[in-house]
């Protein structure tokens, strides 16, 4: 579908080697109450507050990122750097998605470059929401929870 080329083609281009790390903007914040976002904090290991181009959408009870690098706004999140490939999996089966590459449901994984807050870029993994944001609220700070 046109608009899925049009968005994935304005994301980060992709880093040479799968990331370590994964940008989280949601659910998955360890201000959450979700249980994966527990398993991500007990699992993986906090890396610091980081940001992205794009545009936050309210979605309800969660929201959901578009990722472009001509965006002006910026989605505001955190990183994790993952401990091998079963958190993400299990991140993988929570946000509706197979991993990179599979039809999306909600949320499709691909990777990224990120701002670190406290300085420097970082390729990410992270979870683009996948349906249409046209009647979807923007949510102009660009942070969860809304």
């Amino acid at each position: 579908m046109k608009e899925d080329r049009d968005r994935r083609a304005g994301e980060a281009s992709r880093p040479d080697t799968e990331p370590k790390h994964i940008f989280v903007y949601g659910t998955l914040m360890r201000a959450s109450r979700s249980p994966y976002a527990r398993l991500l904090e007990t699992r993986a290991r906090f890396v610091g507050e980081a940001c992205a181009r794009g545009r936050l959408y309210n979605l309800g009870r969660f929201p959901g990122a578009v990722f472009d690098e001509a965006a002006r706004t910026r989605v505001f999140g955190e990183v994790f750097q993952l401990n091998g490939p079963a958190v993400l999996a299990a991140l993988d089966a929570y946000e509706g998605c197979g991993g990179v590459g599979t039809k999306p449901d909600l949320f499709y994984r691909t990777a990224i470059e990120v701002r670190l807050h406290r300085g420097g870029a970082l390729a990410v993994w992270v979870y683009p929401y996948a349906g249409k944001v046209a009647s979807r609220p923007l949510v102009a700070s660009g942070r969860f929870p809304l």
